[in-house]
């Protein structure tokens, strides 16, 4: 629901990768020029980097305006009110541009044209079409279709694939040295306050050998930094083996030579034995790194949630994953005002983030999220109280993570160099193994010795010189 951290325009129009090419035409003649608009979570910009990278294939080019663009491909998000609002933003304002003769086409795809569906095009008649989540790769058709002048067919839907869609055909929006590694697709969790299943469909994992490839490729080309992302990390495996394969994924692909960092996003607070604690702790290129959204503490808060664990469960997992991998950083997400919650929930929820010390937190309102079981749970929260317990809990975080990142002040730690500051020649922007991309601090590097220059992409010792918040600030070291 957040965006990713690769360039914006002030449209949040991604810039393309400077390497980009006209695969499929003539160089200098592509066959149009396109700008695209990419909402969520990373899993959602795994499938805008395929979309992009088949529209490349077959002769169209990004641009990185839609001042030059034909078309607009907007890749929504719908899995809170907010990021529904922000989508309905985009799209709004791009066919204000298409109305102002600025656009000649304009694309929805992803997950709210996934959720709403015939309702959007109703809704917003000047959408020339729609492309569902498993739509995704019947883009060029769409698009060669609307340059055709065909546009009986406006809408794409289609049930989940059989076999996971491959990720291999991309063309990265991200910096060149990082990027997200999709490794399944769907959910079979039923937490009673998404709707992320009847929009993505039943949990399906890709093939370990499909995984590893696609990895390779990444590395090969460049790529310094995966970021392993789907719906339910842990679960990876259970449908297409019968078990959990994630420590045998993870085992495979802590060999690839030419990745330097992978780091583990959206871990379930199940199927975490010990054989994965073990590799995670050993391994060579698996940073110590978790993220766990957790959503609550409470043992009725999670009931109502129906998240199949307890706080004690869980303060035995976070525990015990502390124990065993040394330095390991932590990041979850929690729900507060959801239906039911008492101040004695809430306190809870406080307390145990008191003891957990999670490095990284972020926490969310709860939103009414329709066809899901919690829209018609009783007892709802009024908004303002959940805003109140949204800050409170906030407020202990921040304290929690400054005092962190002060600690930190005096050390040396290898900084994965972003992007160079704007404006401020020999400063640049950064993260550790601690702070992954978009959703944590970042670390802002500068140049000391012009001898041993910083440059973009590189992974550079850095003495940490002073905290400012959530970020850092620090000195490059040769």
């Amino acid at each position: 629901m957040q965006l990713p951290i690769y360039q914006k325009n002030e449209l949040n129009v991604a810039t393309p990768p400077a390497t980009a090419t006209d695969q499929g035409a003539e160089v200098g003649k592509p066959r149009g020029q396109y700008a695209v608009v990419s909402l969520g979570c990373p899993k959602n910009l795994v499938d805008t980097e395929q979309m992009l990278g088949r529209l490349d294939a077959d002769g169209y080019r990004m641009v990185d305006s839609v001042d030059g663009a034909d078309f607009v491909v907007v890749n929504t998000c719908a899995f809170i009110d907010s990021a529904r609002d922000e989508s309905m933003e985009a799209i709004d304002e791009m066919l204000a541009l298409k109305r102002d003769g600025k656009l000649r086409n304009v694309v929805v795809t992803g997950c709210l044209a996934e959720r709403q569906q015939g309702k959007l095009l109703e809704d917003r008649p000047e959408i020339d079409a729609l492309v569902g989540v498993f739509g995704r790769n019947d883009i060029v058709s769409v698009v060669d279709d609307l340059y055709s002048g065909l546009e009986e067919q406006r809408t794409v839907f289609k049930p989940a694939a059989v076999n996971p869609l491959s990720d291999a055909m991309r063309s990265a929006v991200t910096p060149r040295h990082f990027a997200y590694l999709k490794i399944s697709e769907g959910c079979d969790r039923l937490c009673t306050f998404c709707a992320i299943p009847k929009m993505r469909g039943k949990h399906f994992s890709k093939p370990i050998e499909q995984i590893v490839d696609e990895a390779k490729r990444l590395g090969d080309s460049g790529v310094r930094e995966i970021v392993v992302v789907a719906q339910d990390t842990t679960y990876y495996g259970m449908d297409r083996y019968g078990k959990p394969r994630l420590n045998d994924l993870l085992q495979q692909l802590d060999q690839i030579e030419s990745v330097d960092w992978i780091r583990l996003m959206y871990f379930y607070p199940m199927y975490i034995d010990d054989a994965l604690i073990d590799t995670i702790a050993s391994a060579n290129r698996i940073v110590p790194y978790i993220d766990m959204p957790l959503q609550h503490a409470s043992d009725s808060m999670l009931k109502r949630m129906s998240r199949k664990t307890t706080r004690k469960l869980q303060t035995e997992i976070v525990h015990k994953l502390r124990d065993r991998i040394d330095s390991l950083v932590m990041r979850t997400t929690m729900i507060t005002g959801f239906p039911g919650e008492t101040e004695d929930d809430f306190k809870e929820l406080l307390d145990f983030v008191d003891e957990s010390q999670f490095e990284n937190l972020g926490v969310f309102t709860y939103s009414i999220e329709e066809d899901t079981p919690a829209a018609r749970l009783p007892n709802r929260v009024d908004p303002e109280v959940a805003i109140r317990r949204r800050d409170e809990l906030m407020a202990l975080q921040q304290s929690i993570a400054f005092e962190w990142n002060a600690s930190r002040v005096g050390g040396t730690e290898e900084v994965l160099i972003d992007a160079p500051m704007p404006e401020q020649e020999g400063v640049f922007i950064g993260r550790t193994r601690n702070e992954a991309p978009d959703v944590d601090g970042l670390v802002y590097v500068s140049q000391v010795n012009e001898d041993a220059p910083v440059e973009v992409g590189q992974i550079r010792p850095c003495e940490i010189v002073a905290s400012q918040g959530y970020d850092l600030a620090a000195a490059a070291v040769e």
